[in-house]
């Protein structure tokens, strides 16, 4: 330790206050109070007054307990022996099992350097045909999942962690209730992807402040494993929650607030961590998929808000699907038709087009018109579509997706009528679905 302080100033909720001269932002310091010691990181430095957030929470500690600083920043163990463990906000094994041997490595570095990264021009494939077909998701990308409380994110997360084309799989949970850490437990065990999963879990009743330190320590190892030429997807949830417990320490620390009481570096703390997302040349890459849950199911609320800005679309979840016009992947025109099958990018525009149209006759049935027969046509496609393509309990590759939605087409309508190319329509219009329809 570099210095012993025998003196705290103040202590107001996780934050305590003293006098400390060459102090570096975010070092860590040791709290030692009588039967424990208590890790504590610097978040502020003012003169010769430092305000140090406290792991584990204040409680049991006074003025006179000593405080020695490590002369580091917040690290987290690196390796292969992760693969398969669970960690709490600390980075401390929650699983019952050993302590990583592996080397400790800084968390919340800088972001990797824009020369060295590389076009994102690769799919991840999911098996989920609202993300496959219609919002790819690809490598490198950051998205988050707009959603509500009580819609499944969780569950469409998990789905993704154990379908999706990756090596390794991190999970940050913040603010979980202990159903949804055990739930993502034992998906993932009972799925047989655990040996390629690394677990960071806040939990709701754990200390507010190590649930800033989660994603940190998910992107930092992700770097590393990254850098070792593995392909890393990132899942996080809830980014809300990362950012109500940045609103809690800024009110502790009595910053002017900005919009609805957060933070004014509320959209930097954000892009900081999301723009961690990377493809590197000659090594791997990493993949962000974040949950946003929005109180109030408003989308202009500060966090989805500032979030929008950051990423490279969202999806969002409504009603239990993700909706086909709410959604947006700005980077799929980078694989649709180029690393996928030549029929994606057509088939994808008109399948929304049409449903689309569905929607509009919909919408004549609630006013009260009288409905065509090409309303009733849309009607039962749209119908057909959501059971067999927007549900999430659909599971199927892309090309049999691709497929699916030929077939649907084709049980509604005659070619002409989707404007599609009449090349493709050749190739691909199902000779089953014609005879169905003559039918």
């Amino acid at each position: 330790m570099r210095e012993i302080i025998t003196k705290i100033k103040e202590i107001t909720g996780n934050i305590a206050t003293l006098h400390a001269t060459g102090i570096g932002l975010g070092e860590l310091a040791l709290i030692q109070s009588p039967g424990k010691s208590t890790l504590g990181q610097v978040i502020r430095v003012s003169g010769d007054l430092v305000a140090l957030q406290v792991f584990g929470g204040t409680k049991g500690l006074s003025t006179d307990d000593k405080v020695g600083f490590l002369g580091h920043p917040m690290q987290v163990k690196y390796g292969p022996s992760m693969l398969g463990r669970i960690f709490n906000g600390s980075g401390v094994p929650i699983d019952g099992g050993p302590d990583p041997v592996e080397e400790e490595i800084e968390i919340g570095g800088p972001s990797f350097n824009p020369a060295n990264r590389i076009i994102p021009k690769s799919m991840i494939r999911t098996n989920i045909p609202m993300i496959d077909v219609f919002n790819s998701l690809v490598v490198s990308q950051k998205l988050p999942i707009f959603s509500i409380p009580g819609e499944p994110y969780n569950p469409l997360l998990a789905r993704v962690g154990m379908q999706a084309e990756a090596d390794i799989i991190i999970l940050g949970g913040m603010g979980l209730k202990f159903d949804d850490f055990t739930f993502f437990k034992r998906v993932f065990e009972e799925s047989g992807v655990m040996n390629r999963v690394i677990m960071f879990m806040h939990l709701a009743s754990d200390p507010v402040v190590e649930c800033l330190l989660v994603p940190d320590m998910a992107l930092a190892v992700a770097e590393r494993f990254a850098e070792s030429g593995k392909r890393v997807l990132v899942l996080l949830t809830d980014m809300t929650n990362f950012a109500d417990s940045l609103k809690e320490i800024s009110i502790s620390m009595e910053q002017i607030p900005s919009n609805r009481g957060y933070p004014g570096d509320l959209y930097s703390q954000l892009a900081s961590r999301y723009e961690k997302a990377v493809d590197m040349e000659g090594l791997g890459d990493i993949t962000i998929l974040a949950v946003t849950t929005m109180p109030g199911d408003d989308v202009t609320h500060p966090v989805p808000d500032n979030t929008g800005y950051i990423t490279e679309g969202q999806f969002y979840l409504h009603h239990g699907a993700i909706d086909p016009f709410g959604s947006l992947s700005r980077l799929k025109q980078n694989v649709v038709s180029k690393t996928t099958r030549e029929d994606h990018n057509d088939i994808m525009n008109t399948m929304i087009r049409l449903y689309s149209d569905c929607r509009e006759s919909r919408n004549k049935i609630a006013m009260g018109f009288k409905l065509s027969k090409w309303d009733e046509t849309l009607l039962a496609y749209g119908g057909d579509c959501e059971r067999e393509l927007m549900d999430l309990n659909v599971n199927i590759p892309i090309e049999e997706a691709l497929d699916k939605c030929w077939d649907i087409l084709g049980r509604h309508f005659d070619p002409v009528q989707t404007g599609l190319k009449e090349n493709l329509t050749k190739k691909y219009w199902s000779d089953k679905a014609k005879i169905q329809k003559a039918a």
